[in-house]
């Protein structure tokens, strides 16, 4: 078992055998397993489609439901700092991650029975409420994480892990998308909650299997002798790393391809398909462009994360171009498959963005300030994103089409950002 485990890894990341540390292969089928479960939960729960329509199958106010990408995308990023020194005072990190999970499982578990139990504002508030603490315990895994995969797999085989992981998982996912496009899964509450359900038992288990990574032991310290426990101290990288700095401007630039589907789904919606038509072909659409693409993005990441940062950036500038003036000429496009096409398109630019932007913080910091540098970031984007809520105001006024078509010049920005990152990747 072990030489295949060790063969398996060498052809998912192209090494030679005998360049693997001990343990290495075992390490990255933990890695596997356990994102593919998270991951693969994280679909299942999709604030932006699955939760929206769950809400409102449920009578909750139209707020509640407005609430609901916001608390997820801020509650994941904004706690980073506040955990950041307990992460780096940890002998292991994966016991972080390994709570965070736990804690998103019985989250999700949370929403399935107020979905089934509940109605109306009573079941749209609790949802919202569980939906908060899954994201401040998301932020939790998402700031150990790095640490953990540094810890345990080495540089330059790191993109092929976690882009094996999402190829993996979109794949269970595309199928969920395939039995709603076809009839075969009734889009209800029972069943929708179900499959929650399922998505917390998923967390619950990558838990359990995530505590079983071979991490070696850390002092309990920071290594950092100038830290005096001071938010001014927490936050000096930022101020001092230039490249740090340059990271969070061009990763702001490029949320944009984080942002952009909801603007697609409205373009749709001018043409008089609703939201309800397409949920089986939108999730397929996303998913297809997951399993084509992960796993490539992760691959280019471990020979050049800023190139590849450059690449979604301009693919999203593209992508957003033509579809928002396509959308703005004709008032729409054309129905599902227009819509499908360009979630597609749109949602590869996302994985490349997502691919560079985690390899390349991973590989840019030190040890004993990669935690540090990872809340920091996540926290400045959270605050970028809250503020992306601003462009949903630009929708109702001007339109989707003009909003994707500022979002091709953020993109195109953000790629161009990225060109003055270093190569990180190489030794």
């Amino acid at each position: 078992m072990s030489d295949f485990l060790k063969s398996a890894f060498s052809t998912i990341t192209g090494t030679a055998t005998d360049e693997l540390r001990p343990g290495e292969a075992r390490n990255g089928l933990v890695h596997v397993v356990s994102l593919t479960l998270t991951k693969t939960a994280d679909a299942l729960i999709d604030p932006k489609l699955v939760l929206s329509w769950l809400l409102t199958a449920l009578s909750a106010p139209g707020a509640m439901v407005g609430l609901l990408v916001p608390v997820r995308e801020a509650g994941a990023l904004l706690p980073q700092l506040t955990l950041a020194r307990r992460v780096e005072a940890s002998p292991q990190r994966k016991r972080f991650w390994a709570a965070g999970s736990a804690v998103q499982g019985l989250a999700a578990l949370g929403i399935a029975a107020a979905a089934l139990l509940l109605t109306g504002a009573l079941a749209g508030g609790v949802i919202v409420a569980c939906l908060a603490v899954l994201a401040v315990a998301r932020s939790a895994s998402s700031v150990s994480y790095k640490d953990a995969l540094a810890r345990t797999i080495t540089k330059r085989r790191r993109g092929a892990i976690t882009g094996l992981a999402a190829s993996v998982a979109s794949v269970s996912v595309f199928g969920v998308g395939l039995l709603m496009a076809a009839g075969l899964f009734e889009v209800a509450v029972a069943p929708l909650a179900g499959l929650i359900a399922i998505a917390g038992a998923a967390f619950l288990l990558a838990a359990l299997i995530f505590l079983r990574l071979r991490e070696p032991e850390a002092e309990a310290d920071t290594g950092n002798d100038d830290d005096d426990g001071s938010l001014a101290a927490l936050v000096e990288p930022i101020v001092n790393d230039a490249q740090l700095r340059l990271f969070v401007a061009s990763r702001a630039a490029l949320a944009v391809t984080a942002l952009a589907p909801p603007f697609i789904v409205m373009l749709t919606a001018a043409s008089g398909w609703s939201a309800l038509d397409q949920l089986g072909p939108l999730v397929m659409a996303s998913t297809a462009a997951s399993v084509l693409a992960s796993y490539v993005w992760g691959r280019l990441s471990d020979y050049s994360s800023r190139q590849t940062l450059m690449a979604a950036g301009a693919l999203g500038a593209v992508v957003f171009a033509v579809v928002g003036a396509i959308g703005s000429i004709h008032g729409g496009l054309g129905g599902a498959v227009g819509a499908a096409a360009a979630i597609f398109a749109a949602q590869i630019a996302y994985e490349g963005v997502r691919a560079g932007r985690k390899l390349h913080l991973t590989d840019m910091a030190e040890d004993s300030f990669r935690a540090r540098y990872t809340a920091l970031s996540n926290t400045l984007i959270g605050g970028a994103l809250l503020a992306g809520g601003l462009f949903g105001l630009a929708a109702d006024r001007f339109g989707p089409g003009p909003v994707l078509l500022a979002f091709a010049v953020i993109a195109a920005l953000g790629a161009v950002l990225a060109r003055g990152l270093d190569e990180v990747q190489q030794e």
